[in-house]
């Protein structure tokens, strides 16, 4: 299946019309350029995707037929458009938990803050800034400047801080982490970084990601400060048992929510482990990693909070290739048993398998709680299956002497 879609187009306060159905050849819903392309091709004005609406079909984020809120930057031509009968009180109808990158006047004020500080810092943007995705979690667009591309992203009120965190990191290691050229509420400025996303990472690069993140986070072990939230062992045990006390609770099975209950009760045994608190990434998969060929620099910290660094441990063997998975489990092993002499990070690794995917039904019910009712299928059913996942789990790391020597 790919992704069809509809763009219910408006210029201001005014609804103009419908164009599609229309293929595009990227999949994912978020990803938005291919359809500001296509619109402004058709309609010959700069447009902005502002929000889904609806999606038939498709599931995971992908493909099916998705319905767009588009905002025409100046009227087109007539008879570009058809002027069918669509639901256009869901163009205009007042939304509370609405993102502010989902909103006209949101996107110029935020386009404005960022083209004003990158003027009086001696760049000011030279073309159309280009959209590149949008969705619930974040909006991610590009600035053209003389000295070259600049990103701009914008995250939700439930987002860390990401231009403290970025910080944090960058005074350990300033090539661990993307350059902050401005950050505020909600939204940071970020130099552009060439190269690709790490998803195949190499070994090397792997050991490279892994080792130097371990060191920054053993640097910054204990209470962080930076407004994060505070997910250390007993709080996320207890936002665990609330969340299987409310409605996530009510769509499992009478068993499938004892034998969670019972998981939960692992969660002391981590801490035996002798991992120190830290500020955790939270999503430290290798997609997240840029590279041109040396060392991969590490983005996306919108999911950072304090905690057990274990989170991130897992989360970059679970996107990995089978193959290379158990070097990055070496890597993230070595790593701490050089930082904190004593601890146990492999047994850590596999007491909390199962605990990371309650760690991420939190989350998810995070998102559906702060978001806009059309934008919650990105994540609806998410934190029961990640439950499910949990209670499915069997370790799967063996002690750390089995292990292979991941690359120098």
């Amino acid at each position: 299946m790919s992704r069809t879609v509809s763009a219910w187009v408006t210029s201001g306060a005014d609804y103009l019309g419908v164009l599609g159905p229309f293929a595009v050849d990227v999949p994912w819903w978020a990803e938005v350029e291919p359809v500001v392309t296509y619109v402004r091709q058709v309609l010959e004005v700069d447009v902005l995707v502002l929000r889904l609406l609806r999606v038939d079909g498709g599931e995971g984020a992908r493909d099916g037929h998705v319905t767009y809120h588009v905002e025409a930057l100046r009227r087109p031509a007539a008879g570009l458009l058809t002027r069918r009968p669509i639901d256009e009180a869901a163009l205009t109808r007042p939304e509370r938990l609405r993102a502010p990158w989902a909103r006209v006047a949101g996107l110029r004020e935020v386009f404005g803050w960022a083209a004003e500080l990158l003027a009086a810092a001696g760049r000011p943007v030279t073309g159309p800034i280009r959209q590149r995705k949008t969705w619930n979690l974040a909006g991610l667009f590009l600035l053209p400047t003389d000295q070259g591309p600049v990103w701009l992203k914008t995250t939700p009120h439930f987002a860390a801080d990401e231009g403290a965190v970025i910080g944090a990191f960058a005074n350990l290691d300033p090539g661990l982490v993307p350059t902050v050229i401005a950050a505020g509420p909600g939204r940071v400025l970020l130099e552009h970084l060439p190269g690709e996303d790490c998803w195949d990472a190499s070994a090397q690069a792997i050991t490279s990601a892994v080792t130097r993140m371990v060191t920054a986070q053993a640097a910054l072990a204990g209470p962080a400060g930076l407004g994060l939230r505070d997910l250390r062992g007993p709080v996320i045990a207890g936002r665990v048992r609330e969340l299987l006390a409310g409605p996530v609770g009510r769509e499992l099975t009478a068993e499938e929510l004892a034998r969670a209950r019972r998981l939960v009760e692992r969660w002391p045994m981590l801490d035996e482990c002798g991992l120190p608190d830290t500020i955790v990434h939270g999503d430290f998969h290798s997609g997240n990693w840029r590279s041109d060929g040396g060392p991969p620099v590490v983005v996306d910290f919108a999911d950072a909070h304090l905690g057990n660094p274990v989170l991130d441990g897992l989360r970059v063997c679970d996107f990995l290739p089978e193959a290379k998975r158990p070097a990055a489990a070496r890597a993230w092993i070595d790593a701490w048993t050089s930082q904190v002499p004593g601890c146990d990070p492999a047994r850590a690794l596999s007491v909390a398998e199962p605990l990371a995917h309650l760690a991420y039904a939190v989350r998810y019910q995070e998102f559906l709680d702060g978001i806009e009712p059309s934008e919650r299928i990105y994540h609806l059913g998410d934190p029961a299956a990640v439950i499910r996942a949990a209670l499915r789990v069997r370790p799967a790391w063996p002690q750390a002497g089995s292990l292979p020597r991941p690359a120098r």
